[in-house]
């Protein structure tokens, strides 16, 4: 065999590997100053208050061949909530609401993932909040292809969405209305948006 053809199939040995081989799996940690943990809730029946918190934390395991092992860890500071209103954001952190001192930290931690398709998965949990702990469904789309920031970092981002009763964790103050309504509605709207960094 000369030298030529002999570099010739090595040169498509690779590109044949490099082409059939899946990414990798990989651990990444949530960039806080990059990532939004944001709700929204009903107000007097009649808008909704946006807020977010403050300070988040976390690792997400991912791999694109295999999405259905993806797991999930996050912590958020409670006392961190912030929704443009310095005398609503201190109702929210007393016991009425967060009970913040007490409960200082929101957790969630994965447990499954369903519902795989080409554009995201549900990803199973477990939400601890007020020293209560039940199942949760958050939706994620798909991670974003890889990207190098200028500092060499290697980053990806997903969005992910749920729905739950405030109610089932305890956070449970609200008023009537004259008409009949409530003052807070139980249904909380959680929106996320994360970025990653590869560990």
């Amino acid at each position: 065999m000369t030298s030529l053809s002999r570099s010739l199939r090595l040169a498509l040995s690779a590109a044949v590997l490099g082409l059939g081989l899946p990414a990798a799996a990989a651990s990444y940690a949530i960039d806080p100053g990059h990532t939004n943990v944001g709700f929204k809730v009903k107000h007097m029946m009649v808008s909704n208050v946006r807020g977010s918190f403050g300070e988040v934390s976390g690792t997400v395991d991912y791999d694109a061949a295999k999405p259905e092992a993806t797991k999930v860890q996050a912590v958020v500071k409670a006392a961190t909530i912030k929704t443009g209103d310095a005398k609503r954001d201190e109702h929210l952190v007393a016991p009425d609401f967060f009970d913040a001192v007490k409960f200082p930290e929101i957790k969630f931690s994965s447990t499954s993932v369903k519902n795989v398709s080409a554009t995201g998965f549900d990803v199973v949990g477990d939400l601890t909040m007020r020293g209560v702990t039940k199942p949760i469904t958050f939706h994620f789309t798909k991670p974003s292809a890889e990207a190098k920031d200028p500092w060499g970092n290697t980053k990806s981002g997903f969005t992910a969405t749920a729905k739950i009763n405030r109610q089932d964790w305890g956070v449970s103050w609200s008023k009537t209305t004259d008409q009949g309504g409530v003052v807070v509605s139980d249904e909380v709207e959680i929106e996320i948006e994360v970025e990653l960094n590869k560990k």
